[in-house]
């Protein structure tokens, strides 16, 4: 048990199609830091990554899943090289609810990474946690986001005002998507 009573979570890789999503390693840092020199990765998943020791932080923090209340993985492609990140994080274990967040290499955009990526966390999180409900909150201006959520099986439930402060420093609106453990799987290819 952790501080928080939570279960510690096993690292697990996971088959996604033509991707895995494997645990984060060590030697992922150049990947990562790579990652957000890139403007919309800068702006859409904060602005705390601004030195390469800012980014080793982060992949210490999803490195570790000893805490129960997150799991993070580098979504790869046969090469091993990473593609993207996805995480289900803030997992509440009394409301049996959780969050995804992403982000897409530059050179991966428009394969359908993320939103295959995001599936394949959902089907394991309602399999592997007690978990029945996986919420996706984007800003309004992010509609990639809101093209990710769509294809990976979430339904748009509601817009939060000004709920967010983003890697410019504004705080935005953001749109509500949410994934229950017993909608319909979406049509990624992964699984039945």
């Amino acid at each position: 048990m952790t501080s928080l009573g939570l279960e510690p979570i096993e690292p697990v890789e996971l088959d996604a199609g033509p991707f895995r999503l494997r645990p984060w390693r060590p030697e992922d840092i150049d990947a990562v830091w790579s990652a957000f020199q890139d403007d919309d990765i800068r702006l859409w998943n904060g602005g705390g990554v601004q030195s390469r020791e800012d980014a080793l932080v982060l992949l210490g923090r999803r490195l570790d899943w000893t805490t129960g209340d997150h799991a993070s993985w580098a979504v790869v492609d046969g090469d091993d090289v990473v593609l993207a990140s996805v995480s289900l994080h803030s997992i509440d274990r009394v409301q049996n609810n959780a969050e995804i967040g992403y982000w897409t290499a530059p050179v991966a955009r428009g394969r359908g990474v993320a939103a295959i990526a995001a599936d394949a966390v959902c089907r394991w999180g309602f399999a592997a946690l007690p978990i029945d409900r996986i919420e996706l909150c984007h800003a309004v201006e992010n509609t990639a986001s809101g093209r990710v959520a769509e294809k990976a099986g979430f339904t748009f439930e509601g817009r939060r005002r000004r709920s967010y402060r983003y890697g410019d420093g504004v705080k935005r609106d953001e749109l509500l998507w949410a994934r229950l453990a017993d909608d319909p799987p979406p049509r990624t290819g992964i699984g039945p």
